[in-house]
């Protein structure tokens, strides 16, 4: 078995597509392509943590992947980063161990944020929006970076409990050539945000229902697991559309678990299923739509494979 670590792992990032192979896992996933046993999940509240365990196979794939990925939120008090965690890849012929991927959680934190580029550039108002960003952390930062890829006309601005954190993020995102402005309140981010883009790990909800003007897009992806909520629940009420990585695990676990409204084929969808039948849904101008991401096995198996083909090749 090949042990990878981390600086490899980055090196063969910088050559993977991984836009095209996290898109195609979701269309593969939704069209039942996928294996994807139920979430692994460990609470660690005495240390404000969490551990997901998610693994998969695509139909056809020669090899499947086991991710263990872990979340302890008050790591960069202690200078430690907040993610963590590896991959493995298996022979799906032998059972062979074949890779060891030590990528201390990027390859989770960079599929999020791909995925997360992706739903709000599907359901985006405009093509150069106003982005909101509620939270300063590691997916603060790469929702931005991954979303300026594919929508270079927009503009960003961010909130943050924490000013001194807030102040941090402005200028990393600074210097990798990006400008953010920052808002007082969330309210006033909301208010003005074409797109927002939530990140945070909060367990009650941080934005409101009557703050979200008409032709907003929320991508919401702090919620992956019981117990965690950044929307209001009216927020779903006032939704033209809502768009789900998997319905049945955002059902039980992400925001969408928190809310009264019944999801039925005319108010939502799988990613997948949008991306490959796109008159799904056709945006107003004055719609109110949700991306609510958990994350799914599929773009753990897809970055790990893109990873694996450049490692190989």
């Amino acid at each position: 078995m090949r042990i990878v670590k981390k600086a490899e792992i980055e090196e063969a990032l910088k050559s993977a597509d991984v836009f095209s192979a996290i898109k195609n896992a979701f269309i593969q996933f939704s069209a039942g392509d996928v294996t994807t046993p139920p979430v692994g999940y460990l609470s660690f509240p005495e240390a404000n943590g969490d551990l997901h365990i998610k693994y998969g196979h695509t139909k056809g794939d020669e090899v499947f992947v086991i991710k263990l990925s872990t979340g302890f939120y008050d790591n960069p008090s202690k200078g430690l980063p907040s993610s963590n965690g590896l991959m493995m890849i298996l022979s799906a012929t032998t059972g062979e161990p074949l890779a060891l991927l030590e990528d201390g959680g990027i390859l989770t934190d960079i599929r999020t944020a791909v995925a997360g580029a992706l739903a709000s550039d599907l359901l985006k108002p405009n093509s150069s929006p106003r982005v909101g960003v509620i939270g300063t952390g590691i997916q603060a930062r790469l929702q931005v970076k991954y979303l300026s890829k594919l929508l270079p006309e927009a503009t960003y601005s961010v909130w943050g409990r924490d000013k001194d954190k807030t102040a941090t993020y402005i200028a990393d995102m600074a210097k990798s050539g990006l400008y953010v402005e920052i808002m007082p309140s969330p309210e006033d981010l909301c208010r003005s945000a074409d797109i927002i883009i939530s990140t945070t790990p909060s367990t009650s909800p941080i934005i409101k229902a009557e703050w979200i003007k008409a032709g907003t897009h929320i991508t919401a992806v702090g919620a992956d697991a019981p117990g965690k909520q950044e929307l209001d629940d009216g927020i779903f009420e006032k939704a033209a559309f809502t768009l789900f990585d998997s319905k049945e695990q955002c059902l039980h676990h992400g925001e969408a678990s928190h809310s009264p409204v019944e999801f039925k084929k005319r108010n939502s969808a799988e990613l997948g299923t949008v991306f490959k039948e796109p008159d799904i849904f056709t945006r107003k101008k004055s719609d109110i739509t949700i991306a609510d991401l958990t994350g799914i096995a599929a773009q753990d198996t897809a970055i790990a494979k893109a990873v694996w083909s450049r490692l190989a090749s």
